[in-house]
């Protein structure tokens, strides 16, 4: 089953709400890492481990994927008939292979916080003065830190935390591998996504969405789609916003450069010194001849102008296409070709 939830919050199998309550309550303030400074990354997994742990037992609709299918049923590795994502939206890519989000964990501040009413009760106050550090700690200056109980604190803020206003979810980005000839012409993506939504009485239901993403001419690595509020619902929470974010596959013969595409041929000392011609295909299936007059050192660059990517704000103009050259000296001459060579190139 990989990581049995039970045994992280110390509970059985039959645990109801409230005895998942007190396990998580007693065990987040113990493990809570502003409360244990000379441990920090161990309480900082265990406290991740805990909310994690907590995250999925609370819900009946992860539980109950959790106890049928374990946790790599929840993390997409075992796909639940009929079950939607879990803690973030199942999304894959048509045509590109699977691009899985299933039960992506809430981050375990924002449980803790939702919880109790506080970021951290360790690492600040309630007033009006300097605010407080660790895991996001409490505005103010009145510092009460651990002189609470479990109990009591626990009550106190799962009592401020219901008059919290609703919150917003995090943003949950994924990549969107794209080729350099795509990104060249523009290109339409299809993306399914399954998610929860909320019925009228409140109750979770798994849907699924086709998402389509218009690729434009010229987008550049890092460019980023939005699809507002399209995580799933949970209560007194606003869906995340589901994120795309462009990446570009490698290609074989071209690189890219900000708006240049940069092409790299490779020739002998004898067509360097004598001059070469470059045939090449464009990513849109063009054929070039670019004939080279010049001597080509080693640094020699052919600028063709406008034969690079679309400019993406105005697509009818474009940038440069370089051509670079990798030229291959010979590893040894003869003397006979040396003394030619010395003939017919003297100093100057």
């Amino acid at each position: 089953m990989g990581v049995d939830y039970y045994k992280i919050l110390q509970v059985d199998k039959n645990a109801k709400e409230d005895d998942l309550k007190k396990a998580y309550r007693k065990l987040a303030m113990k493990w809570h890492p502003d409360k244990n400074p000379n441990n920090k990354k161990e309480a900082e997994a265990k406290f991740k481990q805990i909310s994690e742990a907590y995250e999925v037992l609370s819900d009946s609709q992860k539980r109950a994927i959790y106890d049928q299918y374990g946790e790599e049923g929840l993390k997409g590795q075992v796909p639940p008939p009929g079950a939607g994502g879990a803690g973030g939206p199942t999304f894959f890519q048509t045509g590109d292979g699977p691009t899985v989000f299933r039960f992506n964990p809430r981050n375990a501040n924002d449980i803790f916080s939702e919880f109790f009413g506080f970021s951290s009760p360790f690492g600040g106050g309630m007033g009006g003065g300097p605010g407080g550090g660790g895991m996001g700690g409490m505005r103010g200056g009145s510092r009460f830190g651990g002189m609470f109980g479990d109990d009591l604190f626990g009550s106190f803020g799962e009592a401020s935390a219901a008059q919290n206003p609703t919150r917003k979810a995090p943003p949950i980005e994924s990549t969107l591998p794209c080729s350099l000839e795509e990104l060249y012409k523009g290109t339409t993506k299809k993306m399914k996504i399954s998610r929860e939504i909320s019925d009228i009485s409140g109750k979770t239901i798994p849907v699924e969405e086709i998402l389509t993403i218009e690729v434009k001419p010229g987008w550049k690595k890092g460019t980023k789609i939005t699809f507002p509020e399209k995580g799933n619902e949970q209560p007194n929470v606003i869906p995340a916003d589901l994120v795309f974010v462009i990446d570009e596959k490698p290609h074989s013969a071209f690189t890219r450069d900000g708006n240049d595409l940069i092409y790299t041929q490779k020739i002998t000392l004898a067509e360097a010194l004598t001059g070469y011609t470059v045939h090449l295909t464009t990513l849109d299936g063009r054929t070039l001849t670019i004939n080279v007059n010049s001597a080509i050192h080693p640094n020699y660059e052919e600028v063709v102008p406008r034969e690079g990517m679309p400019i993406p704000k105005d697509p009818s103009r474009r940038g440069n296409l370089r051509i670079k050259f990798n030229i291959k000296f010979p590893s040894r001459l003869t003397a006979e070709q040396k003394a030619g060579i010395k003939k017919l190139l003297p100093p100057n």
